[in-house]
């Protein structure tokens, strides 16, 4: 691991204008930069990079931060191997910390398993444009696919001869050791000690995680011994370096398209993804017909919310469809549906015709998936049962929707598609929402969990990040205390022990919430203002907005970034009367004017926190069944009231 001094000196050292220029052509504006956003299509340049706070920022998309998000945002790294990015750059030497011995042999097992791997995808690339073999074969396979060289090279695929014994001879000739050739499953072993080559006389597509690194390979027999044969395909087995469940085919090649379009292709084979790429089409990856699972999803959420599911159109592919598509609405995933007319699939389709003609049709003819899954289920369906059992599967499904406006409007439709009762339809799925929350959620049915459903109209809420969560004077507050929590408000305070100190803004934020007891309902807000608080109090050379901008936790960093940049550029104009002024009567008067903001904001607080109250206790006693009880609740009400109405009177807020 990356040891905490090394990786504050890598942030230090990374020049962001440096770092974004690699990428993007930037202009000076002002004591800034901009240029056209990386992270999506625009004519006007709205991304701006500060040196001073050593950020960036889109207008347009609201993407940015500083020099590790930006890159593990544009090459879509984890925030290490962003780190080693940086490092690598800068020529700053990497300081780990001492790993355990079991750490040790883990780590480099791992790592030799991998360059097994590249060494094995080297030597099929090999064969495929060297050998008198992999020319005649693999490489006339590829020829009738279509596929062009630059696509050949650009997915590395391969060809294995038909001669068991080779690929070991000559990784022993080459110094590695065989363990990792079974370990990896290139090889495996015979009842007699023999080392044997796992996919001879096939074409080979190498698997690519999204670093870049081979996890594994998939051997097709040729066309020519096809009939007859039992395995169309081989895969690698399950290793530590290749777990099949986890893996998507094309994602490294892919990822950076799928970013900026916003937008991801499911397809079930490999030569549906290199036919797409060839097409003109890089936002597409594949399952290779296996059901997603969670660890496919999560990898794609990284990258987008937007999955369309292109599928033939024959039963295989209808069945394909309805796989695992339960657990993409539970993780949010907006997801939509295209069969192919018959006699097409993604690669037949893609090689007729171009990248605008492919997205054409599939905007016009991709469906939501809600109706998708009730064409399918519904279509000439007439015994009550089966009616019955297909109709709870769909309001199932519309259960898992995380977005609640989403929910409503599915199960409106269906109300009127199947002709039922919205309030049954709106029963049953909360029906479904209970069942899993009892039977205690595993991580993916907990994702899914969401309010109970009402027949009346939902709030208007989208999936929030951990600053949207909070409310609009939270945030404001901690926007305060990420642009100034570091400056003075009150001079000469006494302690509780007698002593007189300096109160910042951070503390002076968290002082009066916690003497009325009250916090903030976001956690991550929580944690940062205590953080600036005790950062204030330890330390004179403190900076909250460079603090947090470049802090270590890169969910913090980002909320940091959003916060520290304004919504609109405002260009200040010099005071004519600043001169008039001495610098401490300039202070004072910046003093005073934090002071009265964050008072204002507090109260704010304070008056929404007893709305809530308010509204809760009479939530309360509209729910309660108990007359008595009711009538005892009431009279605390009242006091509620009273003391929210006084209290907005007094910061005139009635």
């Amino acid at each position: 691991m990356i040891d905490k001094a090394t990786a504050e000196r890598i942030k230090e050292t990374a020049n962001i204008v440096d770092v974004v220029s690699e990428f993007v052509t930037l202009r000076r504006s002002g004591s800034n930069f901009k240029g056209l956003c990386p992270f999506h299509s625009e004519k006007t340049p709205s991304f701006y990079v500060s040196p001073a706070r050593g950020t960036c920022h889109c207008f347009g998309c609201g993407k940015g931060g500083d020099s590790v998000s930006f890159i593990m945002e544009h090459e879509q790294m984890t925030y290490p191997e962003a780190l080693r990015w940086l490092a690598n750059k800068y020529h700053i030497e990497i300081r780990e910390r001492e790993l355990t011995d079991e750490e040790k042999r883990e780590q480099s097992e791992r790592e030799s398993m991998f360059i097994v791997n590249e060494w094995a995808a080297n030597y099929f690339e090999d064969l495929l444009h060297n050998d008198v073999d992999g020319i005649a074969l693999g490489m006339q396979y590829f020829r009738s696919r279509g596929f062009r060289d630059d696509i050949i090279k650009k997915f590395r695929l391969g060809y294995d001869v038909n001669d068991r014994l080779r690929l070991a001879e000559q990784a022993k000739a080459k110094g590695y050791n065989t363990d990792f050739l079974l370990k990896t499953g290139i090889c495996y072993k015979t009842e007699h000690n023999e080392i044997m080559d796992r996919y001879v006389g096939r074409v080979i597509f190498p698997w690519v995680g999204v670093s870049g690194k081979i996890t594994g390979f998939g051997g097709r027999v040729l066309d020519s011994r096809t009939k007859g044969v039992n395995q169309k395909y081989v895969n690698s087995p399950e290793s530590e370096i290749y777990h099949k469940d986890h893996e998507l085919y094309g994602i490294y090649q892919a990822k950076r398209a799928i970013a900026k379009e916003d937008h991801v292709y499911m397809v079930e084979g490999y030569t549906d993804v290199i036919s797409m790429h060839q097409c003109g089409i890089e936002n597409v990856v594949a399952n290779s017909g296996t059901a997603l699972s969670i660890h496919q999803i999560h990898t794609l959420h990284r990258f987008t919310s937007n999955i369309t599911l292109l599928y033939d159109g024959d039963a295989a592919g209808i069945h394909a469809a309805l796989r695992g598509t339960d657990m993409l609405l539970a993780e949010g995933m907006n997801l939509k549906v295209l069969l192919f007319p018959d006699g097409d699939d993604p690669d037949s389709f893609a090689r007729k015709h171009t990248a605008d003609e492919f997205r054409k049709y599939v905007e016009d003819h991709q469906t939501d998936f809600i109706e998708f899954k009730s064409d399918v289920m519904l279509r000439g369906i007439t015994d009550p049962t089966k009616r019955s059992q297909a109709i709870n599967s769909i309001i199932q499904s519309i259960s898992m929707v995380q977005d609640p406006i989403l929910r409503d409007t599915y199960i409106h439709d269906c109300s009127h598609r199947l002709n039922i009762n919205e309030v049954t339809l709106i029963n049953t799925m909360n029906h479904f929402i209970s069942e899993s929350r009892n039977r205690g959620m595993n991580t993916h049915e907990a994702s899914a969990q969401a309010p109970m459903a009402q027949p009346t109209q939902q709030p208007m809420t989208t999936q929030p990040s951990p600053s949207q969560q909070a409310s609009q004077v939270e945030r404001m507050l901690m926007q305060m205390v990420i642009r100034n929590g570091e400056k003075i408000v009150l001079k000469d305070v006494e302690d509780e022990n007698g002593n007189l100190i300096n109160m910042s803004v951070a503390q002076y934020i968290e002082y009066n919430l916690s003497v009325d007891d009250l916090s903030f309902d976001n956690e991550t807000f929580r944690n940062m203002l205590q953080e600036a608080a005790d950062q204030c109090a330890a330390n004179d050379d403190f900076k909250a907005e460079q603090y947090f901008v470049h802090h270590h936790d890169i969910n913090i960093s980002k909320i940091a970034t959003a916060l520290s940049v304004d919504k609109y550029l405002v260009i200040e104009k010099p005071d004519a009367n600043d001169n008039l002024y001495t610098e401490e009567e300039k202070e004072e008067e910046e003093r005073a004017k934090l002071l009265r903001e964050a008072d204002h904001l507090l109260n704010d607080f304070r008056l929404d926190y007893l709305n809530k109250q308010v509204e809760q206790l009479q939530n309360e006693i509209k729910q309660c069944s108990d007359l008595n009880q009711s009538l005892k609740l009431i009279p605390q009400l009242n006091e509620l009231k009273t003391l929210r109405n006084s209290f907005a009177l007094k910061v005139g807020r009635a």
